[in-house]
């Protein structure tokens, strides 16, 4: 069976002996890092505890399964249950996996973590099936977890921070678990004895990355200003971000242009309406959002999100080069954005 996010939550207050294996994986190391050692703390407090934790790879379990077999079966020396966590696992651990369930009645807490499975794979579809399985899914985070975990993070360490300053750091976290944690952990260490985080501090101590390079493209394009436009798209590119990510997120924009434009047109302020936006308009931002949520009406923005969609598409289905056809789909966007800003004409 899949956990979601509120389940797995439930699951770390208070635990289910039901549930015998947990299997933790996808693209964000950092979340299935996080999760994991949350599992393991279910059982034992100290990670490292010689007498109840275990820690295996998955290439030497491929190589001797009776290795596992035999922890899986040990009791405690000290008492209470133990915990045996596989790192990198493959599909090759499921049918043993699952014969070593059928045939052991052992309460010991197996936690599985792998890197990115597909829905397909065996791992994943015997874990969907079985009701002493539970999946874990870790995969990029939303800005909502972002916020979430930063906003704990912060409170587990005594600090408070007002809406900009949460908005500001935010805007400058990854969607991988494991980097925003490592970029918290900084700031937490350079605020010392002080308990309210401003935005001078997030600005010292966390640098403005790509997600201020992807917001740059996104408002840029909207706004008409070709040269902020090719800047900000070269360095994405240069920072590995895919095109296709460029476009999805350039479309996340327009929806967001096109949910206030209707929440305007059904009599409602633009304060409201943009109060409304999860997640909000960063502090900084919130100018230019205006302006381009007061000059882009409703088709406008219909006929730039099909031009998108159409992007997409043709990045998925022909052979020319993506990095050219998100380019030149950003073109088409900056130069109609341009001209309209310009003459506030229809074009």
């Amino acid at each position: 069976m899949i956990f979601k996010p509120l389940q797995i939550e439930k699951y770390f207050k208070s635990p289910d002996k039901a549930v015998r294996v947990f299997v933790v994986y996808g693209g964000n190391e950092g979340l299935v890092a996080e999760y994991s050692r949350k599992l393991v703390q279910t059982v034992s407090a100290d990670l490292y505890d010689p007498f109840n934790v275990v820690y295996l790879n998955g290439s030497e379990v491929n190589d001797d399964f009776g290795l596992l077999a035999a922890e899986f079966n040990s009791r405690s020396l000290m008492g209470g249950r133990r915990v045996i966590v596989i790192k990198d696992a493959d599909n090759n651990l499921t049918k043993p996996l699952k014969a070593l369930l059928e045939s052991s009645d052992s309460d010991t807490l197996l936690v599985i973590t792998a890197g990115s499975l597909n829905k397909k794979s065996s791992l994943v579809v015997w874990g969907n099936d079985s009701p002493e399985a539970a999946m874990l899914p870790c995969y990029e985070d939303r800005d909502e977890d972002v916020r979430s975990m930063a906003k704990a993070k912060l409170v587990e360490s005594g600090l408070t921070a007002n809406e900009p300053t949460m908005q500001l750091l935010c805007s400058r976290l990854s969607n991988d678990r494991k980097i925003s944690l490592g970029e918290i952990e900084k700031l937490i260490t350079y605020m010392g004895d002080k308990k309210n985080v401003t935005v001078e501090d997030v600005e010292a101590v966390i640098s403005d990355q790509s997600a201020s390079s992807m917001d740059d493209l996104c408002y840029a394009a909207a706004g008409g200003r070709k040269t902020a436009v090719d800047a900000a798209y070269r360095k994405l590119l240069n920072e590995g971000t895919e095109p296709v990510t460029i476009v999805r997120t350039l479309a996340g924009h327009f929806n967001r242009l096109l949910t206030v434009q209707a929440a305007l047109e059904s009599g409602e302020t633009i304060d409201k309406a943009m109060f409304k936006l999860q997640p909000r308009v960063i502090f900084f931002r919130e100018s230019s959002f205006k302006s381009q949520a007061a000059l882009w009406k409703r088709d406008r923005i219909l006929g730039v999100l099909e031009l998108l969609y159409k992007c997409e598409r043709d990045c998925k289905t022909t052979n020319f080069p993506v990095e050219d056809m998100v380019g030149y789909m950003l073109l088409q966007v900056v130069s109609a954005a341009a001209k309209f800003f310009k003459n506030s004409s229809s074009w």
